[in-house]
């Protein structure tokens, strides 16, 4: 355990190693995942280094013990709730943001006063690496260690005995790193994913619902978890939302996204060829292009969309957007109850009386009104799944909180020693009840 003074020390050293190294960072981003770096600086770089600053400004209040009350039954004694680090901390992370998703926990858990090991994902290679030497050159190799290599290395570290895991990834692992886990009942943090709904209705505003999904959709090639994985639109406003979407696309990305440098690559030919299979699941309304060898699969809008097509039967993490239509609200919540829990939801909508509606009826990990991807640039909201989505949260103090035990502890005085809880009872229940709020 380092005390705090140590803590702030290590994270100002972090954030200026990460300065110093952000062109080769995102040079990393760029061969591993075609990252243009605007996207890698916003949503990798620059949000590791907000999560930075928002530690070092916050870090000493959040670490003060914890005050409780009193009680009737223990009368003048004092609780305390004191957060001290779990231990060893192992983080295991995924290839989509390799770079944030490995380096935003870590900064928590460090911040808590842990030890570490991370595992970056092997499927983006140049960002590991960068990691691998950050790391070495942030702290001693008994604080913290990288290891690197592919399903073998993260079987290994799970056979090992850790205090913490810390998951981000698909569904279908975090089952495994659960079971894993339970071998020495070691607490977990899932973050997941699932089909995160986007829903909007006619009150909407069309123009802007459009320049957003677009945006949250089709940032870094859709390989995000909390993308709008379908989209479920009123009827009377279908066609006019899938035209400005359409718009938005040859806006952002131009006639041929293909030569933007700003439209990102599919990690892999596995994760290409799967995408390619979803195509034949609706009718092609843009899109569709794609190019094998540079692993290029155009911004991609599907209609006509059945609930039992392929591209409806698992969460996509690519670039094409499936449309759904319904008439009135009860339709919206069989559809999305057909699903588990989403990591996100996002709602276009400026009927109160809906908004309220939805929030109320549907349970998701995170989301947005009238917006995507956003809730996830404000560090004192908590970030985390819900059910299949995932278990547990971070960013911000919830980050500091996730990796730390909260030890309770009550200090009880001498002085005062009343007889009601020592035998014999006697006649002591009435007070008793009294007491206990009967």
């Amino acid at each position: 355990m380092t005390d705090i003074n140590e803590r702030i020390t290590q994270l100002k050293k972090l954030k200026s190693l990460i300065k110093e190294n952000e062109p080769r960072i995102l040079r990393a981003l760029k061969a591993d995942l075609g990252k243009c770096s605007f996207e890698g600086y916003s949503t990798e770089v620059g949000f590791v280094l907000e999560e930075i600053n928002h530690y070092i400004k916050n870090l000493k209040s959040w670490a003060k013990p914890q005050s409780v009350g009193s009680s009737l039954l223990i009368p003048a004694a004092g609780g305390k709730i004191y957060l001290e680090p779990y231990g060893h901390v192992l983080i295991i992370a995924p290839w989509n943001y390799p770079f944030q998703l490995v380096m935003a926990p870590a900064v928590a858990a460090i911040a808590a006063g842990n030890r570490l090991t991370l595992k970056p994902s092997e499927l983006a290679p140049y960002t590991a690496e960068i990691v691998n030497e950050l790391v070495s050159s942030w702290l001693p190799i008994e604080r913290a260690q990288v290891v690197l290599g592919g399903v073998e290395a993260t079987q290994e570290l799970l056979n090992k005995k850790h205090d913490y895991i810390f998951f981000t990834g698909s569904t279908r692992v975090g089952k495994i790193i659960m079971e894993k886990a339970s071998a020495h009942l070691t607490p977990v943090t899932l973050e997941l994913g699932g089909k995160s709904p986007c829903i909007v209705d006619a009150s909407a505003d069309i123009s802007v619902a459009a320049r957003r999904i677009v945006w949250g959709k089709f940032m870094n090639a859709g390989q995000t978890c909390v993308a709008p994985d379908y989209l479920l639109v009123q009827d009377s406003v279908k066609d006019e939302l899938v035209e400005k979407i359409k718009n938005c696309i040859r806006q952002f990305y131009g006639d041929d996204p293909q030569k933007s440098s700003e439209y990102g690559r599919i990690i892999n030919v596995a994760h290409f060829d799967r995408l390619m299979s979803y195509m034949r699941s609706g009718e092609l309304v843009c899109g569709g292009q794609s190019d094998a060898a540079e692993k290029y699969i155009a911004p991609t809008v599907l209609d006509g969309v059945s609930l039992d097509s392929k591209v409806m039967s698992e969460e996509i993490f690519g670039p094409i957007l499936p449309v759904l239509t319904y008439k009135n609200e009860s339709e919206v919540f069989d559809i999305v109850g057909q699903f588990e829990k989403p990591l996100a939801l996002y709602l276009f909508s400026n009927s109160s009386q809906f908004q309220n509606t939805v929030l109320k009826r549907i349970s998701f990990g995170g989301g947005c009104i009238n917006d995507t991807l956003m809730h996830l640039g404000l560090l004192d909201l908590p970030f985390g799944g819900v059910g299949h989505s995932g278990m547990g949260s971070y960013h911000g103090r919830y980050g500091f909180e996730c990796f730390s035990h909260k030890k309770s502890l009550l200090t009880t005085p001498t002085w005062l020693d009343p007889s009601l809880r020592y035998p014999p009872y006697g006649n002591k229940l009435k007070l008793l009840k009294m007491l206990m709020g009967r």
